[in-house]
């Protein structure tokens, strides 16, 4: 439930937890992706971003650091949050982020196509051919920092 007119908070954390239960819910139980398909081995080495709106997770993104890219991904908002500009927010937030990165100079994405017009408004291109992942097209993103 959300709480009408509460900001949401969206900031670095360490809860990696809450972040993995969002991402269960949005990818594995409402878009059928296997849990082989989310669960991997790099959230260790990842920065996390959390949204909470009155204290309660709501949303998060992933951001690995590759050379001179960081790679976007998990972006996940639970229903009741979409619509909210809170995608928009996060995606926002982890661009801030790979700013403040040493020798960062490109944020990339993995984009589920029909995605796609969402994350050309906030300054991404897709380059590349589609391709599948965990059974959902996608195109891969690029942003100049």
């Amino acid at each position: 439930m959300m709480i009408a007119g509460t900001p949401p908070v969206i900031a670095p954390t360490r809860d990696i937890a809450a972040c993995r239960h969002l991402r269960r819910v949005v990818f594995i139980e409402e878009q059928g992706v296997s849990e082989a398909d989310e669960v991997d081995d790099k959230d260790d080495q990842a920065i996390h971003l959390l949204a909470t709106i009155g204290g309660r997770p709501v949303g998060s993104a992933r951001i690995l650091l590759m050379g001179d890219t960081g790679k976007i991904g998990r972006v996940c908002v639970l229903k009741e949050a979409r619509g909210t500009g809170l995608g928009a927010a996060l995606i926002r937030a982890a661009v801030a982020e790979l700013r403040g990165q040493p020798g960062v100079s490109r944020a990339k994405l993995g984009a589920q196509t029909h995605a796609i017009g969402f994350y050309e408004k906030l300054g991404f291109t897709a380059f590349g051919p589609e391709y599948d992942d965990a059974g959902i097209p996608h195109r891969d993103m690029l942003l100049t920092l």
